[in-house]
C-alpha cells in the first residue's frame, strides 16, 4: 500500500470523492491480508519478544509464514466445527497465536475475543452469549493464569465442542501441534465472506452485568484499519510496537491489522504486554533494538514511560506515538514530546466501529485537545439534545457515520440510543467539530460531574493537577453529596520521591480552574490508580472509593462509625452500599438512622448480618 500524506482535511475530502473500491478493493480481511503476503512473502510481518531481556532472541514470522498459520487455523476450525459454522472464543494474551486465531477464525467464521482477566463466571456468560463452539486458551503458564478457568468453562458452556490449549496440557488438544498437522498452503473450504459478512463479536459496555456484544463486519474492520494506516502514513518500512491485548480493538485492528495492510511489522512486547514491569523498565532499549518506528500507548502508559529513562538508546527510528482509549491531557503529550523528541498524535475510537473514528494525521501538527480528522468516507458531527446538528465549534454529543460503524449489538433491543436506523452511531462523547474538521472530545456524557445542576468536565480538574511537577497521574470524579448531588474530588499518583501534600495540590489546581464549582473539594494521593486491562483509569472503582468516604463520613457524624461498616459494590458501574454490623449489636437498631442518612442519596443500600463480612 502506497502511503499518501494527509496534510489537511481537503486531502481526505478528495480521497472520499473517488470510488470506494479505490480505497478498499478487498471484500474480506483474509483476502486483504493474502494480497499483501503475495506481494511481499519474505518480508517480516510479526515478531514476538518472549522475555524482557534484549539478549533473548525474539521469534519472527514472514508474511508467507503468517498467512500459512492463518490458513492452518482456518482449516482447523472448520474441521473441528463439523457441520456448524466456526465461532471461536479466544482467551489469549498478545502472542503470535492470538493473531493466528483472530484472522483464522474470521476467515472460517466468526471470532469472539474475550478479556482473559475476567473471572470464570463472566467468561462463561460471554462464551454462551456468543454461541462459541470452539475455545482457544493459553495453557498453564507461570506468568499468566488463564487455564485455571477452563474446567469451569467446560462445565458451564455445553455448546463448546472443542477446547485448544496454547502450550501442552495433558489430555487436551494442543493448538500449535494441531496447526503443524493442518494444511497451510490453501483453504480447504470456500471462502465466501464479503464486506457485509459478520467477522467478530467484541464484548463492550463494562466488566459486569449482562453481556453486550458489538458486531463487526469484514468491511468495518478493513475500513478502520486502512483509514488508520493512512493517517499514520504507514508503509512497509514501519515497525509498530503493539502492547495492546487482542480482546481490545486497538490491539487487533488499530495497531495490528492497520500495520499488516501497510505491509509493515508488528512487534508484540512479551506475553504480559505493557503490564510487564521488567519490559517497561527496558522499553527504550527494545525500541532501539527492533528499530521501532511507531509507538502505541494509552495516556496512563505514556505517564509511566515519562518516568523511564531512555539512557543512551537511539530513538531516531521513531516517527510518532499514537494514543487513544482515554482523554489525552495536553500536559502529558507536551511533556512526552519535550522529553523524548517523539511527536504525539491522538485517536478517537469505539469498539462499535472497529476501533477508529478519527486520528490526528502524522503529517499535520498536533493541536491540543484534538482527536484529529475523521477517516475517509466517514462523517462526524455534534448534535444537540433535541437532535439538531450543531454548527462548527458548538458542543454536543458526537455521532459518527461511515463504513467503520458496525451493524449494532447482537441483541437488537440494546441498539436504541446508540445505533440509529439511518446508520449513525451515537458515541456518548461530548465534543465538537471545528471549522477545519478536527474532532474534539471535551468529556463523556455520563462522565460529567453534576454539582447543583452545574456540569463539570473532569478533564478541567485533571489537567490542572497534571500541571504540578510532582503529579504523575490524575483522575477526577463526582463524590455523592446530599446537597449538591455531587462534588468534585480527585485522585492522584505522584512521581517517585515526591511528597507533596494533598491539600497543597488542591490549592495549586485552583489557579488553573476557571470555574469555582470545579475546584476539587478533596484530593487523595494513592500509590496507584485502578486501571483496566489495557491501562485506562477505571473510574467506577474511584467512584466506589469516593462513595465509601462520603458514607463513612456521615456515619461518623451520626456516631455510628464504630458500630456499622459500609462497603460499596460496583455492579455494571451502578453503585450500591452494604451496611454490616461491626459489633454484636443488632444492625436493625440503627436502621432508622441509616435510612435517614441514605435517604438523601440516590444510592441503593441494604443491611447485612455480621457473618457476611
Amino acid at each position: 500500500m502506497n502511503a499518501l500524506e494527509i496534510t489537511c482535511a481537503a486531502d481526505i475530502a478528495r480521497m472520499s470523492t473517488r470510488p470506494y473500491s479505490d480505497f478498499m478493493p478487498h471484500g474480506s480481511v483474509y483476502n486483504a491480508l493474502d494480497a499483501v503476503a503475495q506481494s511481499q512473502p519474505e518480508r517480516c510481518a510479526l515478531t514476538f519478544i518472549s522475555a524482557p531481556d534484549t539478549a533473548v532472541q525474539a521469534q519472527s514470522w514472514t508474511y508467507a509464514q503468517l498467512m500459512a498459520q492463518v490458513r492452518r487455523a482456518a482449516n482447523l476450525f472448520t474441521a473441528l466445527a463439523g457441520q456448524e459454522k466456526p465461532r471461536v472464543a479466544m482467551l489469549l494474551p498478545g502472542i503470535a497465536q492470538a493473531y493466528f486465531t483472530l484472522f483464522g477464525a474470521e476467515a472460517a467464521g466468526i471470532v469472539c475475543p474475550i478479556n482473559y482477566l475476567l473471572n470464570a463466571e463472566h467468561i462463561a456468560e460471554l462464551i454462551n452469549a456468543t454461541g462459541a463452539n470452539i475455545l482457544v486458551a493459553l495453557g498453564p503458564n507461570p506468568e499468566l493464569d488463564i487455564w485455571s478457568r477452563v474446567p469451569q468453562l467446560r462445565e458451564s458452556c455445553p455448546q463448546l465442542r472443542h477446547i485448544l490449549s496454547v502450550g501442552a496440557v495433558s489430555g487436551e488438544l494442543d493448538f500449535d501441534q494441531a496447526l503443524s498437522q493442518t494444511r497451510g498452503d490453501a483453504l480447504e473450504f470456500e471462502h465466501s465472506a464479503g464486506p457485509n459478512s459478520l467477522a467478530a463479536l467484541f464484548h463492550t459496555g463494562g466488566t459486569t452485568g449482562k453481556p453486550k456484544l458489538a458486531q463487526h463486519t469484514h468491511g468495518n474492520q478493513l475500513h478502520a484499519a486502512k483509514g488508520a494506516a493512512l493517517m499514520y502514513g504507514a508503509t512497509q518500512n514501519d515497525v509498530v510496537l503493539n502492547g495492546f491485548p487482542l480482546f481490545h480493538v486497538a490491539g487487533s485492528f488499530v495497531y495490528g491489522l492497520s500495520t499488516f495492510l501497510a505491509g509493515g511489522e508488528v512487534v508484540l512486547p512479551t506475553l504480559l504486554g505493557m503490564r510487564n514491569k521488567a519490559f517497561v523498565e527496558r522499553y527504550w532499549t527494545f525500541v532501539e533494538q527492533h528499530n521501532i518506528t511507531l509507538l502505541a500507548a494509552v495516556p496512563t502508559v505514556m505517564s509511566s514511560l515519562l518516568s523511564v529513562s531512555a539512557g543512551d538508546a537511539n530513538l531516531s527510528s521513531v516517527r510518532a506515538l499514537f494514543t487513544g482509549g482515554a482523554p489525552l491531557p495536553d500536559e502529558i503529550a507536551a511533556n512526552f514530546e519535550r522529553r523524548f523528541g517523539i511527536q504525539v498524535r491522538n485517536i478517537l475510537g469505539m469498539t462499535e466501529c472497529a476501533g477508529v473514528i478519527s486520528i490526528e494525521p502524522i503529517h499535520m501538527p498536533r493541536v491540543a485537545g484534538s482527536c484529529g480528522l475523521a477517516l475517509p468516507f466517514t462523517q462526524v458531527q455534534a448534535i444537540a439534545d433535541d437532535g439538531r446538528q450543531l454548527a462548527a465549534g458548538e458542543t454536543g454529543v458526537l455521532c459518527v457515520k461511515g463504513p467503520n460503524v458496525g451493524p449494532g449489538y447482537t441483541e437488537a433491543d440494546r441498539n436504541p440510543g446508540t445505533f440509529t436506523p439511518d446508520g449513525w452511531l451515537i458515541t456518548g462523547d461530548l465534543g465538537h467539530v471545528d471549522h477545519e474538521g478536527r474532532v474534539f472530545v471535551t468529556g463523556r456524557a455520563k462522565d460529567l460531574i453534576i454539582r447543583s445542576s452545574h456540569n463539570i468536565d473532569p478533564r478541567i480538574i485533571e489537567d490542572a493537577l497534571l500541571r504540578h511537577p510532582d503529579v504523575l497521574m490524575a483522575a477526577a470524579i463526582g463524590e455523592p453529596d446530599e446537597y449538591a448531588g455531587e462534588i468534585p474530588v480527585a485522585f492522584v499518583t505522584l512521581k517517585p520521591g515526591s511528597k507533596v501534600d494533598a491539600q497543597a495540590l488542591a490549592e495549586y489546581a485552583q489557579q488553573f480552574i476557571s470555574e469555582r464549582p470545579a475546584f476539587p473539594k478533596r484530593v487523595e494521593v494513592l500509590q496507584a490508580l485502578p486501571l483496566t486491562a489495557i491501562g485506562k483509569v477505571y473510574k467506577p472503582a474511584l467512584k466506589a472509593m469516593a462513595t465509601r468516604f462520603a458514607i463513612v463520613q456521615r456515619l461518623e457524624r451520626a456516631g455510628l462509625a464504630l458500630l456499622v461498616d459500609a462497603q460499596v459494590l460496583d455492579a455494571a458501574s451502578k453503585l450500591s452500599v452494604v451496611f454490616t454490623a461491626i459489633t454484636q449489636d443488632s444492625l436493625c437498631e440503627h436502621e432508622d438512622q441509616l435510612r435517614q442518612i441514605m435517604g438523601r442519596f440516590a444510592i441503593q443500600y441494604r443491611l447485612s448480618p455480621a457473618n457476611e463480612r
